[in-house]
């Protein structure tokens, strides 16, 4: 394999460091680079590059595999140039990661570059909605119009392009969940008719705007629209949004209908230039040793936990589009993409072609014969797990009491915690227990594998005694608990992201000041950034 420019650093950086110079270079070389951002959620999401994928210090070990598989891909390390990424390095070539480097510098280093940090988060997925709607010119229905064609009675399908979860949660009165994944295979089921004007809505922009597309796609000669900014528009109109809605997926189309459903998606998928490969030629993709491929079963999760190809992982097709960063860590992967009926995998392949991905559809779908890798997390070695009843005899007799670290999201931890207990996460764990003289530290946490991350840097800084124990089975056996609506302060909650939390609670100047975020991502871009999506040249031309 032809040596990386990855491993020739240009300028005074030190050996396991590149400069952001070098960082473009490889970004642009069009060769499997990772750009993994190790800070965590909320540092994340208040600026980091238009093309870094999240693996926070705290679960690096557990997300890496999923997001980067092939221990032998170029991976670059970003962090706030606070040497939490040159940690992470170590723990990355410990799991078996050979190319592994750190931005010398980190973010300051990259905006020094004259690189903008994006705030938000799932940005290629945003931005690309912004392109879509120009490439595609796609018509769009303001709240207020809706409104007025709902109260008059008017006929028309209104559809939620959004998760189950996040439809039940609120939605536009009225509106049937059909996750944009699932628009090609169930959109037969809800219109009546040729004439019907057909509305996707999502709580924003995006969904709204892809599956709107995703229907003109598929040539439905109905009139085709997205509701202007879902529904945060909804609410900033003043309007009532509908909350707790019990409503369904409605049911695919019976066999006999379904032939013409797929006639319409695979003839999309076609002209979009969705390679169907055989399962050899598959087989060949996964065991290519120089190239990543991921593998994702596109179905909703009730037909995922009856069964599925052995090591595909399931993403339902609509947010897979909307969250793939959060899924394809790799920048030029493969992704091979999975189905039963042969419907909607092809049209999310399209999709993930124009986000700039090479996508496949595989004959067979779930039921091909492939040979799939299991991507597995490197943990560190189990923990002791300390016994709850025997803290709780220490503390009922006034014996010297261990050290307790609550390593859950600070979120949970201002709910509610064991008394005495102290707030922390892994890249500020050593801070929180550099003057600590308890023999005995004990992890407090939802998941052992977290716990099990956080021990190899205590241990490194000398503390033998580490053990773990869940949070619930403490406060089960009687434990003491506090809440502390003020602590940790917001300005140490590393995990989590302020930026416009509440849009969907209420707050209608967060919501207003996220739709300004969306629209203006394009505005942000470089052109080397907006150079990954393949969309016709009107959406250049536009941006």
């Amino acid at each position: 394999m032809t040596e990386s420019v990855l491993n020739a650093p240009v300028g005074p950086v030190a050996a396991d460091g590149i400069d952001a110079a070098t960082l473009l270079r490889c970004l642009r070389d069009g060769l499997e680079i990772a750009l993994v951002d190790v800070r965590e959620h909320g540092q994340y999401g208040e600026g980091h590059p238009f093309l870094a994928v999240s693996a926070p210090y705290s679960r690096l070990e557990i997300d890496v595999p999923l997001l980067v598989p092939r221990r032998a891909t170029r991976v670059v390390l970003f962090d706030d140039g606070d040497g939490v990424a040159a940690r992470a390095a170590r723990r990355l070539r410990d799991a078996g990661y050979t190319q592994v480097q750190v931005l010398q510098g980190g973010a300051r280093a990259w905006a020094a570059a004259g690189r903008t940090l994006f705030q938000g988060q799932n940005l290629p997925s945003k931005t690309f909605g912004e392109c879509v709607e120009h490439a595609f010119t796609v018509p769009q229905l303001s709240a207020q119009q809706l409104h007025a064609r709902l109260a008059s009675g008017e006929p028309l399908v209104l559809l939620d392009g959004r998760t189950l979860q996040e439809h039940r949660r609120m939605t536009i009165p009225g509106a049937i969940p059909v996750p944009n994944g699932e628009l090609a295979l169930r959109w037969r089921s809800v219109v009546p008719d040729e004439h019907t004007p057909v509305v996707v809505h999502c709580a924003g922009r995006t969904r709204s705007i892809v599956g709107a597309q995703i229907l003109r796609d598929l040539g439905l000669p109905n009139p085709v629209y997205a509701l202007e900014n879902g529904t945060q528009g909804w609410a900033l109109a003043g309007l009532e949004l509908e909350k707790g809605s019990a409503r369904g997926l409605p049911a695919a189309p019976r066999s006999h209908a379904q032939a013409s459903v797929r006639k319409r998606a695979q003839s999309f998928a076609q002209r979009a230039g969705v390679p169907q490969l055989a399962a050899r030629e598959a087989q060949a993709w996964l065991d290519d040793a120089e190239r990543t491929t991921h593998v994702f079963d596109v179905r909703t999760a009730a037909e995922f936990a009856t069964g599925s190809l052995p090591g595909a992982r399931h993403v339902p097709g609509g947010q897979l589009l909307q969250t793939t960063d959060q899924h394809v860590g790799v920048r030029h992967a493969r992704v091979l993409l999975l189905d039963d009926d042969g419907i909607r995998a092809p049209v999310i392949a399209a999709w993930l072609l124009r986000l700039g991905i090479d996508a496949a559809v595989v004959e067979g779908g779930i039921a091909a014969p492939l040979r799939v890798p299991v991507a597995a997390a490197t943990l560190p070695p189990a923990l002791p797990e300390q016994d709850a009843g025997a803290l709780l005899a220490l503390r009922q007799d006034g014996s010297s009491l261990p050290l307790l670290i609550d390593l859950r999201p600070s979120a949970d931890y201002r709910q509610g915690h064991a008394a005495g207990a102290r707030w922390s996460i892994r890249p500020r764990i050593l801070a929180t227990v550099a003057h600590a003289s308890n023999p005995l530290i004990v992890l407090l946490a939802e998941d052992e594998a977290v716990a099990r991350l956080a021990a190899p840097d205590l241990r490194q800084a000398g503390h033998a005694r580490i053990a773990w124990l869940r949070a619930a089975t403490l406060a089960d056996a009687g434990w003491p608990q506090e809440a502390t609506p003020h602590s940790p302060a917001d300005a140490d909650r590393i995990d989590y992201l302020f930026f416009v939390h509440d849009r969907h609670d209420g707050n209608l100047d967060a919501a207003r000041r996220y739709l300004q975020w969306e629209t203006g991502l394009v505005a942000q871009c470089a052109t080397d950034e907006l150079a990954t999506f393949r969309l016709p040249a009107q959406a250049r031309r536009a941006a």
